[in-house]
């Protein structure tokens, strides 16, 4: 191993630096990750970088940890812990889980992981497709939430937000059974891709958006939430009649009124992240019925991260992946 690297860091809100940096000890329980690919998590990278809390509640100090906030990685094992023996030097490996900002995060050339958050992947695996996979693993937990409702098989579902998060629903509720799926975005170009990605229809959130010529408007069953904005949850809550799931972080609050009430409408948190949602979202990128490639709109160098995250806050990206050897 060589005794340094480079790494990104957050050093003060709006500058990151491309820094050289020691190679993280590697403890006995983990294995040394080669970064190939990682990708951003939008709204993490904008807070962090725009020096704002991710959570409401939480606070944050600069220079932010080295790596941070990057988690989802995809690479290959290059080191291996003394006393590890469920993986191999060579093995490629994709984060379901982000182990926290305590650590160093992946948006760096080498990473230690503990095992426990990591998945195999086979040999021949495309890291572009599995990268994003913690996104998946969080997206499959709303879906695991819903399905034992009879929420999403033969419903109309609709799908409100369509950053990545988003995006992968879309795709989910087609291939849970949704009967239809309605998308609903500002942006044009994510809309556009809704609909290549299984959406009956996209459309901006507006009050237009209430009144569907055609599609029974106000007759939807379930709603789902990726945006965390008290008026996309309303706009559910009167679009849906049953149920109305919110995976965004939620800083608002929604008046839940009669008309909700009378229907009986649930309104449903989320839930935790776990390794079994994890191998699932897995096995349905790995054969091929969920497209996580699609998602990165752009590749760069990690060098780059700065102009990435900015291309996001521009919504002129959907997630950047970065290059961490380009």
């Amino acid at each position: 191993m060589p005794e340094t690297m480079k790494a990104i860091q957050i050093q003060q809100p709006g500058q990151a630096a491309w820094i050289e940096t020691p190679v993280p000890e590697l403890p006995a329980d983990e294995v040394m990750v080669r970064v190939e690919s990682v990708t951003t998590c939008p709204h993490w990278d904008l807070h962090i970088l725009a020096g704002d809390p991710m959570f409401p509640g939480d606070t944050l100090e600069y220079p932010y940890p080295v790596g941070q906030p990057g988690h989802e990685m995809a690479g290959e094992v290059v080191q291996v812990g003394t006393a590890v023996t469920d993986f191999r030097l060579g093995d490629k490996v994709v984060a379901w889980r982000d182990p926290g900002k305590s650590r160093i995060g992946s948006y760096a050339q080498y990473v230690p992981f503990a095992t426990d958050n990591l998945l195999a992947l086979p040999q021949d695996a495309d890291l572009a497709q599995v990268t994003s996979l913690e996104l998946a693993m969080c997206v499959q937990v709303s879906f695991d939430q819903l399905n034992p409702l009879h929420a999403i098989k033969g419903k109309r579902v609709v799908i409100s937000g369509l950053g990545p998060a988003g995006l992968i629903a879309v795709q989910m509720a087609h291939l849970y059974g949704a009967r239809e799926v309605l998308a609903i975005d500002p942006v044009p170009a994510r809309r556009r891709l809704a609909t290549e990605l299984g959406a009956a229809l996209a459309v901006a959130p507006n009050a237009s958006c209430l009144e569907l010529p055609g599609h029974a408007a106000r007759n939807w069953d379930t709603g789902m939430d990726f945006t965390g904005l008290a008026p996309s949850v309303g706009t559910l809550m009167e679009l849906c009649q049953a149920h109305v799931h919110v995976f965004g972080v939620f800083r608002d609050s929604v008046p839940w009124g009669f008309a909700a009430w009378r229907k009986g409408l649930s309104l449903i948190g989320y839930a935790r992240h776990n390794r079994e949602a994890a191998r699932h979202a897995l096995q349905l990128v790995l054969r091929g019925y969920l497209n996580l490639r699609i998602l990165a709109t752009q590749d760069l160098p990690l060098s780059a991260y700065a102009h990435g995250v900015d291309l996001l806050g521009h919504k002129e990206a959907v997630k950047i992946r970065y290059l961490p050897w380009a």
